[in-house]
């Protein structure tokens, strides 16, 4: 495996993304500078790198191959703007920004995108997909070599189906998880140990690797049973945000299980 000549790397961001790939990145690749907008931030990621840090964007090192924007979405766009990196190569990390909004800061620009929950977690595991975009040939051969470093899946897309891909994570990754934390609440009010819902968890993941979820779909909704929905409804009186969230999903449910059955 050819090895990427991105040697040096600067991180701008402190977050969970820019955590877990840079301590990915560092046994191949020297981290040189984390930016936070934070300073105890940059601070606590840059001493855990054994790399230098600041709060300055004035700052940033002209010295790296890579500059890696691992941001909040909503801050890529007002960081460009303030950073001006000529004949560098920088990357952001986000699923739905635009690869355009790199231009203003430098000539060779690119997405890297990993669809991967951070939450709580210090290094990538092998095999994830990577969603690539970039500004020329050569940007893309060296992000490929990175990834490939990474032990990932590179998948190269545009912006527009790049968005319908982390759109899409959304649903699969955290509506689930907020269901979760519904029914956990609901648990602890009730003095239900959560942890009984875990093999059930478990098994609605491993039916839907081996057959369309659609195929797998189970319960009231699905066999359209109105009173157990209804005496479901009133047991969620108290919690009226939940019932909304209860209605919607099992309208849903039974709209889709009928088109299937059909088909």
């Amino acid at each position: 495996m050819k090895k990427t000549s991105l040697q040096k790397i600067v991180f701008i961001g402190s977050g969970n993304v820019a955590t877990s790939l840079s301590e990915s990145l560092k046994k191949n690749h020297e981290i040189i500078q984390v930016y936070s907008r934070t300073l105890a931030n940059a601070s606590k990621l840059g001493k855990k790198l054994h790399c230098s840090f600041t709060d300055d964007l004035k700052k940033i090192s002209q010295d790296a191959d890579l500059y890696i924007i691992a941001v909040k979405d909503d801050a890529i766009a007002e960081v460009c703007k303030k950073l001006s990196l000529p004949d560098k190569m920088v990357i952001h990390t986000s699923g739905s920004t635009a690869l355009n909004v790199l231009k203003q800061v430098s000539d060779k620009y690119g997405v890297l995108w990993p669809m991967y929950s951070f939450a709580g977690k210090a290094k990538l595991a092998s095999a994830i997909p990577f969603f690539m975009e970039s500004s020329d040939k050569k940007t893309e051969k060296e992000l490929t070599g990175l990834v490939n470093g990474l032990k990932g899946k590179p998948y190269y897309l545009d912006s527009e189906k790049r968005a319908i891909v982390h759109m899409t994570a959304v649903f699969v990754n955290n509506f689930p998880n907020h269901l979760f934390t519904i029914a956990e609440a609901l648990c602890n009010e009730a003095g239900i140990p959560f942890n009984l819902f875990l093999p059930l968890a478990k098994e609605t993941v491993e039916n839907i690797s081996k057959q369309s979820p659609a195929l797998s779909q189970t319960g009231p909704a699905s066999r359209n049973e109105k009173n157990i929905i209804k005496k479901q409804m009133a047991l969620l009186k108290s919690h009226p945000d939940y019932r909304v969230i209860y209605k919607l999903l099992t309208k849903s449910i039974i709209k889709t299980s009928s088109g299937r059955k059909k088909l």
